[in-house]
């Protein structure tokens, strides 16, 4: 996170970023709890619980974002647990990463997000996201450009949630803090393997 804060502050001065070198990730971001039967997506209850130890929240506050959620589409397929950053720089930017979780996967694919956006101040603003996945049947359909669904963006107890959209497969990125403006003002975002420094 502090590689992609300098990346911010480079782009905002016309400075060129440096080459960062790979690092091994160590940051266990957490994951809902096995459950012994032998389901394809997470349970209402285990996204409550997971969401709440996450951006740790209470219970309650999870379980009443988590109900609109779960009305709208059901039960996800997978989810990823990580963070981002955004800043101005006559555009909004933002880039973030984590890690992709999905039932039955066996183990978790490090993911990258980066995108365009408004309404920030000047400097950068960390926060963490918890994207629900849903529909996804090929890991490879996650590696393109999601936009924002309109009329989606909703706030409950403290969390921020809008919906992304393409081919079928849907994102629901959830936010808390700094994070709830910064993820009312997405225009898209566009996800891949490795990480990678141009917006658009």
């Amino acid at each position: 996170m502090r590689a992609l804060m300098t990346v911010i502050a480079a782009l905002a001065f016309g400075v060129p970023a440096p080459v960062f070198a790979q690092a091994q990730e160590t940051t266990d971001y957490g994951q809902p709890s096995e459950y012994s039967e032998p389901v394809e997506s997470y349970s209402q209850d285990e996204i409550v619980d997971a969401v709440s130890d996450f951006f740790g929240v209470t219970a309650e506050a999870a379980a009443s974002a988590m109900e609109r959620v779960f009305s709208d589409l059901g039960r996800p397929v997978g989810y990823i647990a990580g963070e981002e950053i955004a800043g101005a720089a006559g555009i909004g930017l933002r880039y973030g990463e984590g890690y992709l979780t999905l039932r039955g996967l066996g183990e978790r694919q490090k993911v990258y997000w980066r995108g365009p956006s408004i309404g920030f101040d000047a400097g950068g603003n960390a926060s963490r996201v918890f994207v629900l996945v849903y529909n996804l049947d090929d890991v490879d359909r996650l590696y393109q450009r999601f936009p924002g669904v309109e009329g989606t963006a909703y706030f409950v107890a403290g969390l921020g949630v809008n919906y992304q959209r393409a081919d079928d497969v849907t994102l629901a990125p959830i936010r808390s803090g700094v994070g709830l403006r910064a993820g009312a003002n997405v225009g898209y975002l566009a996800y891949s393997r490795r990480r990678a420094w141009l917006p658009f």
